[in-house]
């Protein structure tokens, strides 16, 4: 039981600050935030994602050029130039890599309104910081695993951060519907996407990109934008005129 509620709230967490922060925020600019927010967010980044945190910058970096060059060769993670998972996952680790490092190049176009805590992202990207969050999961599991096969949840738990991603690179390429025929090989994965928090309506974002809500249909919930819905809400963030409908 104490598994299941850690893994549970691990993956909505993680998810929550992937979505909102890096998705949603550094990559589409759909709404604004203080400096003061920014850095919360950072942190609930470094603390939900952990031994897989990701910068915001690359991040925001390498998803706008995933956008602009979806299902070419430029494309930074297109399952059309992957063979297979594995394949897709180290090609896009590769990416951000050389993003992240600056041996990849990105046009300043690019650039705009990118949220940057270079000297937080230097502490929190360091291989130290990732063995460590390695060794309090495998803590957190040796005192609430009850069986031997719930251990094989644990590389999952190691790169959360990268699942997310990966399951939205390749499945919402590759399975699903599509309400739009654009351009691109984008999927909706989900009717009513409680996994995923609303990034399984790939095909509706790829359509709408600047779109805060990414359901289109009657039966589409997206529990993402509810969520910034309520952070607007609060003051937290500021929804951009076009994205409070």
């Amino acid at each position: 039981m104490y598994f299941l509620i850690f893994f549970t709230i691990h993956w909505y967490f993680s998810l929550f600050f992937q979505s909102v922060f890096h998705h949603r925020y550094a990559a589409h600019s759909q709404f604004t935030m203080s400096k003061g927010w920014e850095k919360f967010f950072f942190i609930g980044c470094f603390i939900t994602q952990g031994s897989s945190y990701i910068s915001a910058k690359a991040y925001g970096l390498l998803h706008r050029l995933h956008h602009a060059h979806t299902d070419t060769e430029q494309d930074p993670h297109s399952p059309s130039f992957s063979t297979n998972i594995p394949a897709l996952l180290l090609k896009t680790r590769n990416s951000y890599h050389h993003i992240f490092i600056g041996k990849t190049i990105v046009a300043e176009q690019y650039h705009k309104n990118l949220p940057d805590w270079a000297s937080f992202d230097k502490l929190a990207h360091n291989w130290m910081a990732r063995v460590l969050w390695g060794a309090i999961y495998v803590a957190i599991y040796y005192f609430t695993v009850t069986a031997w096969w719930m251990w094989f949840f644990l590389p999952i738990t190691f790169g959360l951060g990268a699942i997310h991603g990966l399951a939205i690179n390749w499945w919402a390429h590759k399975f699903g519907y599509r309400n739009y025929n654009n351009e691109d090989t984008s999927r909706n994965i989900l009717p009513i996407d409680i996994l995923f928090w609303g990034e399984g309506y790939h095909n509706n974002h790829h359509q709408f990109p600047g779109r805060a809500n990414y359901a289109s249909k009657w039966f589409e919930v997206d529990f993402g934008y509810c969520m910034v819905l309520l952070l607007n809400k609060l003051g937290i963030v500021q929804l951009k005129k076009a994205n409070l409908t």
